[in-house]
């Protein structure tokens, strides 16, 4: 996941200078989608995806932060609303 997020920087993150920081926000981000029920499986597409754009919205001063905050946004909505994403069991919301 690491690596995908540094690719997925604006610009792309070439040094493993900030490797530690980005661990951190990548952890964050998947703390974030647990408090709303969203498990945190990397190995899904819409996750990972997820992960990545709250990753570019919280590192340094990104160009666009109100655009990645919707964008973030969107996706959290859509994975609450999938119970393949969750752990709600029934879909009838967190437990």
């Amino acid at each position: 996941m690491l690596d995908a997020v540094k690719l997925a920087m604006r610009p792309p993150i070439k040094t493993n200078a900030y490797d530690g920081e980005i661990r951190d926000l990548i952890e964050a981000a998947k703390a974030d989608l647990s408090a709303v029920g969203i498990l945190g499986d990397e190995s899904k597409p819409l996750i990972r995806q997820a992960i990545k754009t709250y990753c570019r919205l919280n590192f340094g001063d990104p160009e666009d932060p109100e655009r990645l905050r919707k964008s973030y946004a969107e996706q959290k909505a859509q994975l609450m609303t999938n119970s393949g994403h969750t752990d709600w069991g029934d879909g009838n919301g967190p437990q």
